[in-house]
C-alpha cells in the first residue's frame, strides 16, 4: 500500500493559533490514515534550538509522536526558517531527519524531495546568507547563546528578511528552471517535490514533473499521493465545531 502526504511552509507560531488548529485537524483527519508523512521544511515560523519551549511546540510534539506511534512514518527536511531543528526535537516527535536533498521511492517512482530554497539561485543575496548560516561552527556558536538572546536575534533576522522581500523582484524568489533540471539529472529522477516559494502547482516539464507545495493560511496545502501515483492537493479550511 502507498499512501503518502507531503506538507511544508506551515510557519507555526504561538501568535497564529489558527494555523496550529489547522495542523491538528490535518493530523487527526488525514495523516493518521497514511503510511508516510513528509514535512518539507518551515513547519515553524522560526526555530532557535531544540531547548526552546512553547505551547505550539508541545502540541506539535504530541501530534507527531502520536502519529508515529500509530505506525505512520514521519520525516522532516529542514527549511530556511527551521534549519536548526535537531536530533533532540526529532526524537521527541519520533520522526526522522533527512538531508537537504533526499530521493525516495514514491509508489515505484524515484522522486527528489527538498525544501526548495536551494533551487532559488537567482536570489544571490539569500544564497549568500544561507551559506553563512549553514556553517556548522556558526550554528554551534549560536546554540551556545542564552535562549533569550537567540530569540532577539531571530526576531531581528525575520524583520530584516520581511523588509528585503518587499524590495526583491518576485521572479528571483522563484526557482531557477535550468538549475532544477541540473539537480534532477544529478539525482537521476523525473519528479521533484518542494515547498518554499508558496506557489502551489504541478508543473509538467519535458524532463518530468515538479510539484510545488503551498503555504498554509486560511486553508491547508497538502499533497496526497496514493498507490496510483496521482498527485492530488487537499486545500481545506478549519470547520467550526
Amino acid at each position: 500500500m502507498c499512501k503518502t502526504f507531503f506538507i511544508s511552509d506551515l510557519h507555526l507560531s504561538d501568535s497564529r493559533p489558527d494555523l496550529t488548529a489547522l495542523f491538528v485537524d490535518f493530523i487527526q483527519k488525514h495523516a493518521k490514515t497514511a503510511d508516510k508523512l513528509y514535512i518539507l521544511g518551515d513547519l515553524f515560523d522560526f526555530w532557535i534550538g531544540d531547548d526552546e519551549k512553547s505551547p505550539v511546540i508541545e502540541v506539535v510534539k504530541a501530534q507527531l509522536r502520536d502519529l508515529a506511534d500509530k505506525g505512520v512514518e514521519c520525516y522532516f527536511v529542514a527549511g530556511n526558517r527551521d534549519f536548526l531543528v535537531g536530533k533532540r526535537f526529532a526524537q521527541a516527535c519520533h520522526m526522522t531527519l533527512l538531508p537537504d536533498y533526499t530521493v525516495i521511492d514514491l509508489c515505484g517512482v524515484p522522486t527528489l524531495l527538498c525544501h526548495g530554497d536551494t533551487l532559488c539561485i537567482d536570489d544571490v543575496k539569500y544564497q549568500q546568507y544561507r551559506e553563512k548560516v549553514q556553517q556548522k561552527w556558526r550554528q554551534w556558536l549560536f546554540l551556545k547563546l542564552p535562549l533569550s538572546l537567540r530569540l532577539k536575534i531571530a526576531q531581528k533576522i525575520r524583520q530584516r528578511s520581511q523588509a528585503d522581500k518587499q524590495d526583491k523582484p518576485t521572479d528571483i524568489m522563484d526557482v531557477n528552471a535550468d538549475f532544477v533540471n541540473k539537480i534532477m539529472q544529478k539525482f537521476n529522477v523525473k519528479n521533484v517535490i518542494h515547498g518554499h516559494t508558496h506557489r502551489q502547482n504541478i508543473h509538467k516539464m519535458a524532463e518530468g514533473t515538479r510539484i510545488v507545495l503551498g503555504d498554509w493560511g486560511k486553508t491547508s496545502s497538502v499533497l496526497y499521493v496514493d498507490k496510483t501515483g496521482e498527485y492530488v492537493f487537499l486545500n481545506e479550511t478549519l470547520q467550526p465545531k
